[in-house]
């Protein structure tokens, strides 16, 4: 299919002249600017312009400028027409989007030549634009593909948990929910908006179930065990940090292409029980030398294991669990996230309680 040009000229001269040299392609013809745009404006299918500068009505810069404002025109080239003393003007047209210019008189070769070379560019930057469609919508359904492999990875791992009874469906689902409450509230704040994007927090949140993955390691007569737990059951028990460390970083042979959530997981699983104080496992890391994953997951866990009954325990009352949170604040959790933990107390409670079904009622005598 021939390419379609669009000539724009007060000359009738100048338009004939033109017309007759480009008898190869499709031409429309327009004698001034409002006439070219109501032209284009019906065919933006138009491949080139060939554009006077000096116009009755609306000259050739006003055309420039509404069609590089529109994208909808972004994929139409145009070279400007100017007399030898226009330098000026050349330069004001290149400026305003022009890919050329061609000086009157018109040299028929000349402009034969440059519209071939743009034609063929316009060919080669559609062509470029049609692969990075294609790569864009590849990308789009690896990442997919990657995503669902993920979730599929991770929901397999927290089955473990749940077949061995180690924790219940609706604590995986509470601690997600809790988590991404409690992100979209600390990204209001000055201090985590820069550092907890939507991505973060996306990654956050997936990987926050795989906590505890490491208890599968974990004897079931001490996992399940009723009563308070020995010295040397509990040193054995603190080790499912390490397992569940070592059970993602096995499956990783090059640090450098280690996916982001495997080492927000990494992290999540590795620090959670570390307190601000530094009186946690397994490094004894203080303050913010833990990672911001692991300070979140703490309070979020503590939280949710202090509410709902264990084997080896009841479920406490609400206000005890506030109560212990507030004592604890500097000490095992982070006194900012305590801050902003409190402030979104209400919506944490309604979303234990909508999935929970190990739960208490306040005044049920626990405490």
């Amino acid at each position: 299919m021939s390419a379609k040009i669009l000539i724009v000229d007060d000359s009738t001269t100048d338009c004939m002249i033109i017309n007759n040299m480009l008898n190869n392609y499709v031409t429309l013809t327009a004698y001034d600017g409002l006439e070219a745009m109501e032209i284009i404006e019906d065919n933006p299918e138009i491949d080139l312009i060939i554009l006077d500068l000096n116009m009755p009505r609306m000259d050739g810069f006003q055309v420039l400028k509404k069609i590089k404002d529109d994208c909808k025109y972004k994929n139409i080239r145009t070279i400007i027409l100017t007399n030898f003393d226009e330098i000026d003007n050349e330069i004001k047209g290149l400026k305003l989007g022009a890919v050329d210019y061609v000086r009157k008189p018109v040299n028929i070769d000349s402009l034969k030549l440059r519209i071939d070379i743009h034609l063929k560019l316009k060919e080669m930057q559609e062509k470029v634009e049609e692969d990075n469609k294609r790569l864009d919508s590849l990308v789009i359904k690896k990442s997919r593909e990657f995503k669902v492999t993920r979730d599929i990875s991770i929901q397999a791992f927290v089955r473990l948990l749940e077949v061995r009874n180690i924790e219940s469906h609706n604590h995986t689902i509470r601690t997600k929910k809790f988590m991404k409450l409690l992100c979209e509230h600390l990204k209001t704040q000055k201090k985590y908006k820069d550092i907890l994007t939507d991505d973060y927090i996306n990654e956050l949140v997936t990987t926050t179930v795989l906590h505890d993955i490491g208890k599968v390691g974990i004897p079931d007569s001490i996992l399940l065990k009723p009563d308070r737990l020995t010295e040397d059951e509990y040193n054995l028990m603190k080790k499912h940090v390490d397992y569940g460390v070592k059970a993602l970083k096995d499956e990783v042979h090059c640090e450098t292409v280690i996916p982001s959530f495997i080492n927000t997981a990494i992290e999540i699983i590795a620090t959670h029980h570390e307190k601000y104080d530094g009186t946690g496992y397994p490094a004894g890391l203080a303050g913010e030398l833990i990672p911001l994953s692991g300070r979140l997951m703490a309070i979020i866990d503590v939280f949710d294991a202090l509410m709902s009954k264990r084997v080896y325990k009841p479920a406490y009352e609400y206000s005890f669990v506030i109560k212990y949170i507030k004592n604890e604040s500097g000490k095992h959790f982070d006194p900012d996230i305590v801050k902003y933990f409190l402030e979104i107390q209400d919506k944490i409670l309604e979303i234990f309680h909508k999935y929970a079904y190990d739960t208490i009622k306040e005044g049920d005598n626990y405490a």
